[in-house]
């Protein structure tokens, strides 16, 4: 069992990205790491620090239920695809763990910046 994002175009030949749920969850305490707080600080993730103490256009990817929850709009991907390809280019390509998710990051900005060209919400199912 695991999460698949995927554009809500309603054509099942789109491009999409999936984990397991332990790789989301993985995938998302690298890119808040990334972002310069750790995860599991935060409220909804076994911490309390509230959300508004932190500044981060990814908010919406990170604090987001795993398979439930709303739909990401284009607005929210459009917002957020600047700091996902500011966060690849920072990255040691020579550290594996972080060029796996790097790669995770580059194929959900292909996933997004479809959203974007079709003006449609990213889906998570």
């Amino acid at each position: 069992m695991g999460l698949v994002l995927f554009p809500g175009d309603g054509d099942v030949s789109s491009p999409d990205i999936d984990w397991s749920y332990s790789g989301f969850s993985a995938f998302r305490t690298w890119l808040s790491q990334a972002e310069g707080f750790a995860l599991s600080d935060m409220c909804g993730f076994g911490g309390e620090r509230p959300w508004s103490s932190v500044s981060t256009t990814l908010e919406p990817l990170l604090d987001h239920p795993d398979d439930a929850g709303p739909d990401l709009t284009p607005a929210q991907c459009a917002a957020m695809l600047p700091r996902l390809e500011a966060i690849i280019n920072q990255q040691d390509d020579s550290d594996p763990i972080a060029r796996k998710h790097a790669g995770d990051v580059r194929r959900l900005t292909v996933v997004m910046k479809l959203c974007l060209e079709k003006d449609v919400a990213l889906l998570f199912g």
